[in-house]
């Protein structure tokens, strides 16, 4: 036989005893599901809903930080907050 015809064979072989050896696959953790907020919300890096930044006169209830616009943001976490917003203006 030559070895032009010997070397898928010898490919093969290696492969299948090579899946035999190889650690059984392990179940990999799925991503969050996505999480449908309502209007005026949206999901956040914990994939829970929270209110979209709102124009105001005053702090609303809940608000965290003031916009560069003027909005308030309803921000959990200090990263991304008031992003698309000019960043923030104060903390509350």
């Amino acid at each position: 036989m030559n070895k032009a015809r010997l070397a898928p064979w010898v490919f093969a072989v290696g492969v299948a005893v090579a899946s035999a050896f190889a650690p059984a696959a392990t179940a990999v953790a799925a991503a969050p599901a996505f999480v449908a907020c309502p209007a005026g919300q949206y999901e956040n890096s914990d994939s829970v809903c929270v209110s979209a930044p709102q124009q105001s006169d005053t702090a609303p209830d809940g608000a965290t930080a003031q916009c560069r616009d003027d909005t308030y943001s309803f921000s959990q976490h200090r990263r991304g907050t008031c992003s698309g917003h000019g960043g923030v203006a104060r903390w509350l």
